[in-house]
């Protein structure tokens, strides 16, 4: 049959020939269901794929009791939901940005043939219901299968996330990796006449395989559900019993005590009578006991059992899974301190940033970019600070001659103005070298004094003397300077002469 332009055929019997580049698997195949890769073992999980619908034994002996906790039970435990919600949400709503390489440094840039897919996946999604059903299908079954559709020219046009209990791995003989996949009619997976079960197997090259965790092999990823089932097995049987408790009007159960012994026909008569009379509908009603007939609850009640407690338990070991903070879903205090800079830093660091870089990564080699591309997420849509904030750092980085007015009026979605475009700085800033070079040609030796023009002035001398210039103490003020004047004169006229 053929997708999206290429010839897809199911997988050949053993012993057939075919390159391992081909779209077509002519080579004998083996399924990652568990059971075997290639020559090795991963052991006993079944032959459904790797846990394709369930989260087997979510503590020890539940295979055993039967007991199986599908990803869609544990996602009812709302702090599970509200981990995986969150997540998705807070990286869906960053939007996608082409970048290019200018010198040593990244700016965006737009391409018509990688531009388009990135603002609009497919034909049926938009880029952040595209993004947040990658990250939830990788949070909720540890991997995340994207189809690719190519046009003529072999340039990606559309992508589709495919849903993982419908994909499987396969390995061939000589290690080249190939995807089983079942029909699908939104992401145009369909039979043919000669395919009429829907299969279709295709080379790694058109699938991105985003996968979290590999614990177990590396093209099999584990979702947190695997280390967070039995707290939400358990959170949500505290609910169930709760649920229980008061629809039973608050009124725990118990059990009739005779003060001897009785007949089996007996005590199922009184049984009887009592839940005819005091259960369901009647419950609450008066009892009246005869014969010295003692009611006994068994039932520890909620402030008995800590029911309160052991629910923020649970949900706190669910957050740690995660690696969210509690107080972000509702479990536990907030921070005492008011910096939302600072708690989204933190959020980003343990919890987003790995998932953000691997989306990036995953999208970058999908899109086979050239080296001087690469796709980013645009962060600021989740490290937003404050107004005031916000203000006070971009004042002080154009202040400091980090940014220009301009890229700061930006920030703020303001228009650029004239003359904004290049950063500054106050004159009286010197540089260091400048500094240097200052210190190193003596800079604060005195000069020798400059000669004094015009007429002397008098000048006291520590004993009370007087300067040798004077020709007595009587001589006055103006006739002081005419003798300087005299003497100024002869002394050019003999200059002249020389």
């Amino acid at each position: 049959m053929r997708l999206f332009g290429l010839e897809i055929t199911r997988a050949a019997p053993r012993g057939s020939t075919g390159s391992a580049g081909s779209t077509t698997a002519s080579q004998p195949v083996v399924p990652m269901d568990g059971r075997t890769v290639g020559s090795g073992s991963l052991g006993p999980f079944g032959s459904g794929g790797w846990w394709p619908l369930i989260v087997r034994e979510a503590f020890a002996g539940a295979w055993q009791r039967n007991i199986e906790l599908r990803p869609e039970t544990i996602l009812a435990y709302h702090a599970v939901y509200a981990c995986v919600t969150l997540i998705s949400a807070d990286i869906g709503k960053l939007a996608v940005r082409l970048m290019t390489r200018e010198g040593e440094v990244w700016i965006e840039a737009s391409s018509p043939a990688f531009s388009p897919v990135l603002r609009k996946p497919n034909r049926y999604q938009n880029h952040i219901q595209f993004i947040e059903n990658w990250i939830m299908s990788k949070l909720t079954r540890g991997n995340t299968y994207v189809l690719k559709e190519r046009d003529a020219r072999g340039i990606v046009v559309a992508l589709y996330v495919l849903d993982p209990n419908r994909c499987k791995p396969l390995v061939t003989e000589d290690g080249a990796v190939y995807y089983q996949l079942d029909m699908d009619y939104l992401a145009g997976i369909v039979p043919d006449d000669d395919n009429r079960g829907g299969q279709v197997i295709v080379p790694a090259s058109e699938i991105i395989h985003d996968r979290m965790n590999c614990l177990f092999h590396p093209l099999c990823g584990t979702s947190p559900l695997f280390a967070c089932a039995l707290a939400a097995r358990q959170g949500l049987a505290i609910l169930n019993n709760s649920a229980a408790f008061f629809e039973n009007g608050a009124e725990p159960g118990g059990i009739l005590v005779a003060p001897g012994a009785i007949s089996d026909e007996t005590a199922k008569r009184l049984k009887d009578r009592w839940e005819e009379n005091y259960g369901g509908a009647n419950r609450g009603r008066i009892a009246v006991l005869g014969d010295n007939l003692k009611y006994q609850p068994l039932t520890m009640t909620a402030v008995d059992a800590e029911l309160v407690d052991q629910l923020k338990m649970t949900s706190e070991v669910v957050c740690s899974v995660f690696h969210v903070p509690g107080y972000m879903v509702g479990v536990g205090a907030a921070p005492t301190y008011n910096n939302i800079e600072s708690l989204s830093q933190n959020y980003y660091s343990q919890c987003l940033q790995s998932l953000i870089e691997s989306f990036e990564l995953c999208l970058d080699e999908g899109l086979a970019l050239p080296p001087e591309y690469r796709t980013e997420l645009d962060l600021d849509g989740l490290l937003r600070m404050d107004t005031a904030t916000m203000v006070k750092t971009l004042v002080d980085s154009v202040g400091g001659g980090i940014a220009a007015p301009n890229e700061a009026r930006k920030r703020l979605n303001l228009r650029p103005v004239k003359g904004g475009q290049t950063p500054y700085l106050q004159q009286q800033n010197y540089s260091l070298a400048a500094l240097d070079e200052r210190d190193r040609n003596a800079p604060f030796a005195k000069p020798d004094p400059a000669p004094t023009i015009g007429p002397p002035q008098p000048t006291s001398s520590g004993n009370g003397g007087s300067n040798a210039d004077d020709a007595n103490d009587d001589e006055t003020a103006s006739e002081r300077s005419a003798r300087w004047f005299d003497r100024l004169v002869s002394g050019l006229t003999e200059a002249d002469h020389a």
